[in-house]
């Protein structure tokens, strides 16, 4: 009969392993119910560039959510006419309106051009508050915030988690345009 011989260091390594395991465990289950939540709420929709293909339009995941290509040059865009007026680019990334122009912003942790330098309390403040940064400029249309801003704190926590598990993508997004001024009456 054979003799299984444990020592105290070894029952100690077990321990020290254990909790990085059960964490190890508890961050991806909190990113897989991020990437849930993202995809639900169709925010590759705008935030990720379109390719052409076989079927039409298709979301192009070697830049995904990483938001309106800054390479894309828009053409001037029409003035708005009324209230309702708006103008959209074929891959969703540049949407014109009585705000003026807004780009779809790149959600990859790209810490230049992305949320690689934001904190999870940052990203919390800026959906609950629709500012920047809880207090910059305000979130453009068509983001929808006001919806994504009745998430629970763990839920804007998992969406956060899955955005920053993401490859950085390095994509400098233009700066909204406001719109032309009106005519002087």
């Amino acid at each position: 009969m054979k003799k299984i011989v444990i020592s105290a260091s070894m029952i100690g390594a077990l321990l020290v392993t254990l909790p990085a395991n059960a964490a190890d465990a508890n961050k991806e289950a909190l990113v897989k119910q991020g990437e849930h939540i993202v995809t639900s709420f169709g925010c590759a929709d705008c935030h990720t560039p379109k390719i052409m293909g076989p079927n039409g339009p298709e979301e192009d995941n070697s830049r995904k959510l990483s938001g309106h290509p800054a390479s894309m040059e828009l053409p001037p865009a029409p003035v708005p006419s009324g209230p309702w007026v708006i103008s959209i680019t074929g891959d969703l990334t540049a949407w014109t309106g009585p705000w003026g122009t807004s780009f779809t912003r790149n959600l990859t942790p790209d810490k230049e051009t992305g949320l690689g330098d934001w904190t999870e309390q940052n990203f919390i403040d800026t959906i609950r508050s629709g500012r920047r940064l809880g207090k910059g400029r305000a979130l453009l249309p068509p983001m929808p915030w006001p919806a994504i801003s009745h998430l629970t704190d763990d839920e804007l926590k998992a969406v956060f988690a899955y955005l920053q598990s993401l490859p950085p993508i390095k994509n400098p997004v233009p700066e909204p345009i406001p719109p032309p001024a009106a005519p002087a009456p």
